[in-house]
């Protein structure tokens, strides 16, 4: 077999990135990319590299980002030239704004064959510029000695994305990392043995934390992201919790509920002083009006490639510890009494006992009949938000997909310790189906027990249909996949348009309804299909996976 520089180049990068913590890599197939592959399928058969492999680079940039997103190494993604690396530009910026570590490897044309009108070369150096902690146009394997080695590039890579980029003022935090890779014919060869030891991908520490007194009006403001810290900052202050139902830090005593009318009260709102940030906050108009008032001190712990300051004097900080001392009782109570009344219970009520067993015909008859409403009450939005939320937990993941439902579940569910992610660094409705499932591959790559669960609108789901195509030989994931179907974007009914536009026209530029069967998508990507109308249903459903793939359709009007 003819030798290869680029398959030794491929060979060697791809083992110095096993050696520096790289778990798992998403491949998109294609010719300039081959050695590349070649050499990750031959790690992966040697155990010491996780490969899945998605013909759509935008699917397989969104799976390398969940992937990432749930074990917090860096996943790499590898792809051909040409329009194929454009591919992965949505989740490159989801990455960058959101802080998710991400290695982008993509094939490239060598230089000769650049801006001559050579097929599928286009002008890849620089694409994701705005958007990597760094970009790197490696040399071509073979073009001198040492000239094409790409040794270095794997720590480098890793480093970087991981957050130790100090000299680009990202010091701490994560992002995507692009190595554009050139290479000449021949572009595969013989390859020699792999030889790494899988290693871990370390972050860097983030710099000194920033000292918070107890001496002003607080609140906590967890937004996407955010994690466990926003509780304990919270419970370490003594101050009101505001966590978005996306940031993964909605439990504890401090919760607030009711968040968004309550910070329009000038008794609480209007008194706030100080609102300590973590994560990335979306949800509501309210607290991005917060976030803007000049009488308010804004410190915000930065996680994303952008720091928060929508007031022009928000103090970013690698991370906050509270200085000791009394705590302000009085204002923490009344937050949380307010936070008591505006609690949503959306439980169903205990049956009539008494009156079921009762041998009073009356009162018996309608004992059942409040028993038959019960089971017969159609699904709306509310209740099938809390249905997904009492079936999660814990060992479970629970994606939200950016859909007006997140914005219910964030209006109306309560405090719960569950590992949630969504896509909130732009808020797109982009991929979403495909960051879940490299959530749930990488949740369950150890045989840990729990189902990945993606709550999301008809919309996001059509926008990503093709993140259901999983390769036979890929391990499936657990996976339940809830549409809310009202038949359109209705999110757009609560936004400003829907008040001046033509209701033609809002139908068919936003509102853009459909009629596709969703039954027969599930089938013909091998998921199975369930369709829920009432809430006993979708209970009956969630809490009994089959194990495999559910798409689970809940009807919903407009």
């Amino acid at each position: 077999m003819t030798a290869s520089p680029a398959t030794d180049a491929a060979a060697s990068l791809i083992a110095d990135l096993v050696t520096h913590g790289v778990r798992d890599l998403v491949l998109s197939p294609g010719s300039r990319s081959q050695a590349l592959a070649l050499a990750a399928v031959r790690a992966a058969r040697e155990g010491l590299l996780r490969v899945h492999v998605r013909i759509d680079e935008r699917v397989a940039g969104f799976t390398a980002l969940g992937l990432s997103r749930e074990t917090g190494a860096p996943a790499a993604v590898v792809c051909t030239s040409g329009t194929a690396v454009a591919g992965l530009l949505p989740a490159v910026m989801e990455a960058f704004h959101a802080g998710v570590p991400l290695l982008l490897l993509t094939g490239d044309r060598p230089p000769e064959l650049r801006g001559v009108g050579a097929n599928q070369a286009t002008v890849q150096p620089g694409i994701f510029a705005a958007f990597v902690r760094e970009q790197i146009d490696a040399p071509v394997p073979g073009d001198g000695e040492g000239d094409g080695d790409w040794s270095g590039l794997a720590a480098r890579a890793v480093a970087v994305a991981m957050g130790a980029d100090a000299a680009h003022g990202h010091a701490g935090v994560e992002g995507p990392v692009h190595l554009n890779l050139p290479s000449r014919e021949p572009l595969s060869g013989e390859m020699s043995a792999l030889v790494a030891e899988p290693g871990t991908a370390a972050r860097p520490e983030r710099g000194e934390p920033v000292v918070l007194d107890r001496g002003r009006r607080t609140v906590v403001i967890a937004g996407a992201d955010a994690g466990p810290a926003a509780e304990e900052v919270a419970h370490a202050g003594s101050w009101p919790l505001i966590a978005e139902i996306v940031s993964g830090a909605r439990f504890g005593r401090q919760i607030v509920h009711g968040y968004r009318g309550l910070l329009s009260t000038p008794e609480l709102g209007g008194r706030i002083e100080r609102a300590v940030v973590l994560g990335h906050p979306t949800l509501s108009r309210e607290v991005t009006r917060l976030l803007s008032r000049s009488d308010v001190e804004v410190i915000a712990v930065r996680g994303g490639g952008e720091e928060l300051d929508l007031n022009g004097r928000t103090r970013a900080a690698a991370s906050v510890i509270v200085a000791e001392g009394a705590p302000d009782r009085e204002w923490l109570g009344a937050w949380l009494a307010a936070s008591a009344a505006a609690a949503v219970d959306l439980s169903e009520r205990a049956p009539d006992t008494d009156g079921l067993a009762s041998t009073d015909f009356a009162a018996r008859r309608d004992a059942v009949k409040a028993e038959l409403d019960a089971v017969r009450r159609p699904l709306d939005r509310e209740l099938l938000v809390d249905a997904v939320w009492r079936a999660t937990w814990p060992h479970d993941r629970l994606m939200f997909g950016s859909s007006r439902l997140v914005r219910v579940a964030d209006a109306v569910l309560g405090g719960k310790k569950v590992p949630v992610h969504a896509n909130r660094g732009l808020a797109g409705i982009d991929g979403t189906i495909a960051t879940a499932t490299g959530i749930a591959v990488a949740s369950q790559a150890d045989g840990s027990p729990g189902v990945t669960r993606v709550l999301l609108g008809d919309l996001a789901f059509l926008h990503d249909v093709g993140a259901l195509l999983i390769a036979p030989d890929e391990t499936r994931p657990r996976m339940q996949v809830i549409v809310g179907n009202d038949g359109g974007g209705t999110i757009f009914d609560g936004l400003e348009v829907a008040a001046s536009a033509d209701p033609a026209d809002l139908d068919r530029a936003f509102y853009t309804p459909h009629d596709v069967g969703l039954e027969q998508l599930a089938l013909a990507y091998g998921w199975e299909y369930h369709r829920v109308t009432t809430r006993t249903a979708l209970d009956q459903v969630l809490t009994t996976p089959s194990g495999g793939r559910q798409l689970i359709e809940v009807p919903l009007a407009r």
